[in-house]
C-alpha cells in the first residue's frame, strides 16, 4: 500500500528538476546596461558592434560583457557611473545614426542564456522606469474628420461639374449650391459617398445650402478609432525606443497609459512618444503673390498663408493631397548627395498623388510640417493648457515627373531627415495626445520594492516552515519540501510565460504560500483523524490523502474562479495579481497532492509501521 510505480516518481522528479532549472536565472539579478541599435531599425552588424567596443576601449571605459540582443548590442556594466560614461562616449563616437538607451540587463550566465532561459519579467514598480499618462484630444480628432469631409465633398462635386462653395463651420460642413437645379444631384452624390452622414437642406437667397454633420454613431466610431490608432502608434514608437516588456494600453474613454520598465532617460522617451508631428502634401498657389498676402494679412480664396524655414511667406492650396496617416514607410536617404527622406504611401494615397502629379506637371508642390504643442495660458484667473499648432513649409519642389506611392522629401539637413524618418516610420497620430501625468520610478526604489517583497515572502515562508515542522513533525517537513517546490514551480512558470511580475504579484505569491499550507494541513489532519479512529498507519495515509483531495479541489476551484474573474475584468496590477493567483493555485494543488504524496510514499510507503510522525 502507498507505493508509486518507478516511472511516476521519476516523472515527478523530472518536473521538479526542470522547474528548478527554468527558475534558476532569477537568482542572478540585473546589471546596468546600454543598448545600441541603428536609427533605421535595421540590425546592428558585426562591424558596428566592433566599432562600439573599440570606442569604449579607447576611452578607457570598462564593460562587463557584450552580446547580440536580437540585432541590438547590449553592454553590461558593474556600476551606474560606468554605464553613464559609456553612453556619453558611444553617443559622441557614433553620432546621431544610432539609438543609445540606458536600461538593465540580466546577469544570467551564458550557458543558461544559450538554453533560452530567462528570468521573470519585472513590472514598473519592481524594475524602475517611466510611467506616462496621455490624453487624446478628441475634439481635434473630430475636427480632422470634418475637414476631410469638406475636402472629399469639394472634390466629388468638382469631378461632377457642380458649382459649389464648400467650407467648414465648426463641426458642420456647409455646402452652398448656387444653381438649385444641381441641388438634388449634389445631395444624392453626397449621400451615396457616405450613407451615414447627417444631411440637412435649406434655401437661402435663391441658393440651396446643404449642412453635413456627423451622426452620434459616427462621432463614437471616430473617437474609438482615434484612441485605438493612437495606441498602436505609441506602441510602434515604444518599439523604436527598444524598450523590452513595455505596457501601452487604453485607460477610460480618452486616455492611454504607457509604462516603460527599465528606462532611465524619461526625457528621450517623452520626446519620441509625445511628438505629434505629421506631414501634409499640398500644391502651391502659384498664381498668387505671397508677399502681398502677408502684407494684407489675408490669403486669396482657396489658399492658406504659411512660412518656410527662412520665414518667407508661402501660399498653399487649402486642399490636402496626402496626409501623414496615409504613409506606410519612411527612411532616411540621400538624393544627389543631399539628405532626404524616402516615403512610401498606401494605395489610396498613391492614387491621390498619381492623379495630382498627372494634372499639375511642372507646378510647385510643398511639404507642410505640422506639429501640435500644448501651452499654458491664463483665462478667467485660471491657468489652463490649450493646444497650439505650428505649421512650417519644409520643402517646395517643382513636379518634374509623374509619381505615386514612392518619392523623396528633400531640403532637410541630416538631423532633420533622421528625426522626420523616425517619426513617420513610427506612425502618425490620429489625433494629438498630451501628457497629463508622469511618474519616474528609479531602479533603487524598484530594488527596494523587490527587497521588501522578498523579505515578506521569506519571513512568511520561515514562519510557516517552523510551524509545520513543530506541529506536524516529519509530515510537516514533507509539507515544507512541497511548499518550497511550489514556490520554485510558480517562479518557473512566470519565467516561461514572461508575464510581468509586479508588487501585487508578489502579494499573490505570498498568498499562494499560505494556500499551499492549507492543503497540507487538511491532509495531515485527516491522517491524524484516521489514526485516532484506530486505523493502521498505512491505511491512515491512504485514507487521509483520498478524503482530503475532494476538499482541497473544492476550495481551490472556488478561488480559481475568483482569480479568472479578476483577470477578465481587472486591469494592470489586478491582472498581474490574478495571473499569479491562478498559477499558484495550480502549482499548490500539484505539490500538495502529487509531490507530497510521492515523498510520503517514498519514505513510509510499503513499510511495516507501528506509528506515524504526524
Amino acid at each position: 500500500m502507498n507505493q508509486n510505480p518507478w516511472w511516476k516518481s521519476a516523472l515527478v522528479a523530472a518536473v521538479l528538476l526542470g522547474a528548478f532549472l527554468v527558475a534558476l536565472p532569477n537568482v542572478f539579478g540585473e546589471a546596468p546596461a546600454v543598448q545600441i541599435s541603428p536609427q533605421s531599425g535595421a540590425r546592428l552588424d558585426q562591424g558596428g558592434m566592433e566599432e562600439v567596443k573599440r570606442s569604449l576601449e579607447t576611452a578607457g571605459v570598462a564593460f562587463g560583457s557584450a552580446y547580440d540582443d536580437n540585432g541590438r548590442l547590449m553592454l553590461r556594466f558593474d556600476s551606474v557611473e560606468e554605464q553613464l560614461r559609456a553612453a556619453d562616449r558611444i553617443r559622441e563616437s557614433l553620432g546621431q545614426s544610432y539609438v543609445v538607451a540606458l536600461t538593465l540587463a540580466p546577469r544570467t550566465p551564458g550557458w543558461l542564456t544559450a538554453l533560452g532561459l530567462r528570468p521573470m519579467s519585472l513590472g514598473l514598480d519592481l524594475r524602475g522606469g517611466v510611467h506616462f499618462l496621455f490624453q487624446v484630444d478628441m475634439q481635434a480628432a473630430l475636427q480632422q474628420r470634418v475637414d476631410r469631409y469638406a475636402t472629399d465633398f469639394a472634390k466629388l462635386l468638382r469631378d461632377n461639374r457642380i458649382r459649389r462653395d464648400v467650407r467648414v463651420d465648426g463641426n458642420v460642413v456647409r455646402i452652398e449650391i448656387p444653381d438649385p437645379k444641381d441641388a438634388d444631384r449634389a445631395e444624392k452624390l453626397i449621400r451615396d459617398s457616405d450613407p451615414q452622414i447627417g444631411l440637412e437642406r435649406r434655401n437661402e437667397d435663391g441658393a440651396v445650402i446643404l449642412l453635413a454633420r456627423m451622426t452620434e454613431q459616427q462621432i463614437r466610431e471616430r473617437q474609438d478609432f482615434a484612441i485605438e490608432q493612437n495606441t498602436v502608434t505609441l506602441r510602434n514608437r515604444v518599439n523604436e525606443l527598444g524598450v523590452s516588456e513595455p505596457v501601452v494600453q487604453r485607460q477610460g474613454l480618452d486616455r492611454i497609459v504607457v509604462q516603460l520598465p527599465g528606462v532611465q532617460d524619461p526625457a528621450q522617451a517623452e520626446r519620441v512618444l509625445g511628438a505629434t508631428a505629421t506631414l501634409e502634401f499640398r500644391l502651391v498657389c502659384a498664381d498668387a503673390n505671397p508677399v502681398e498676402a502677408k502684407r494684407k494679412g489675408r490669403a486669396p480664396i482657396g489658399c492658406e498663408l504659411h512660412q518656410d524655414r527662412q520665414g518667407n511667406p508661402v501660399l498653399l492650396q487649402r486642399r490636402t493631397i496626402v496626409t501623414g496617416d496615409q504613409l506606410i514607410d519612411a527612411a532616411q536617404a540621400f538624393d544627389q548627395g543631399m539628405p532626404a527622406v524616402s516615403v512610401r504611401l498606401d494605395s489610396q494615397g498613391g492614387r491621390e498623388m498619381l492623379d495630382v502629379t498627372k494634372k499639375n506637371l511642372n507646378k510647385p508642390m510643398a511639404v507642410l510640417f505640422v506639429e501640435t504643442k500644448r501651452e499654458r495660458v491664463e483665462r478667467d484667473g485660471q491657468v489652463i493648457e490649450v493646444p497650439r499648432e505650428e505649421r512650417e513649409v519644409i520643402n517646395v519642389a517643382t513636379i518634374r515627373g509623374i509619381f505615386s506611392n514612392n518619392f523623396q522629401i528633400t531640403g532637410l539637413d541630416v538631423t532633420e531627415a533622421r528625426d522626420l524618418a523616425l517619426l513617420l516610420r513610427a506612425g502618425a497620430l490620429a489625433a494629438p495626445v498630451y501628457k497629463v501625468e508622469e511618474r519616474t520610478i528609479g531602479p533603487s526604489l524598484g530594488q527596494d520594492n523587490i527587497d521588501k517583497g522578498m523579505q515578506a515572502l521569506v519571513l512568511g515562508l520561515v514562519l510557516v516552515v517552523l510551524f509545520m515542522g513543530v506541529y506536524y513533525k516529519a509530515f510537516g517537513l514533507v509539507a515544507n519540501v512541497a511548499l518550497i517546490a511550489n514556490v520554485v514551480l510558480l517562479v518557473a512558470l512566470l519565467s516561461m510565460l514572461q508575464a510581468s511580475l509586479t508588487l501585487p504579484g508578489i502579494a499573490g505569491v505570498v498568498l499562494t504560500v499560505g494556500m499551499a499550507v492549507d492543503a497540507n494541513v487538511l491532509i495531515n489532519e485527516r491522517i491524524r483523524e484516521e489514526l485516532r479512529n484506530g486505523n493502521s498507519p498505512q491505511a491512515s495515509i491512504h485514507a487521509g490523502y483520498d478524503k482530503a483531495i475532494a476538499t482541497i479541489a473544492d476550495s481551490n476551484l472556488t478561488t480559481l474562479i475568483a482569480g479568472i474573474v479578476l483577470f477578465a475584468f481587472g486591469t494592470g496590477p489586478i491582472k498581474g495579481f490574478a495571473i499569479v493567483l491562478c498559477l499558484g493555485i495550480l502549482t499548490s494543488m500539484f505539490t500538495a497532492v502529487v509531490v507530497s504524496r510521492t515523498l510520503v510514499n517514498a519514505i513510509w510507503g510499503g513499510r511495516r509501521l507501528t506509528r506515524l510522525p504526524v
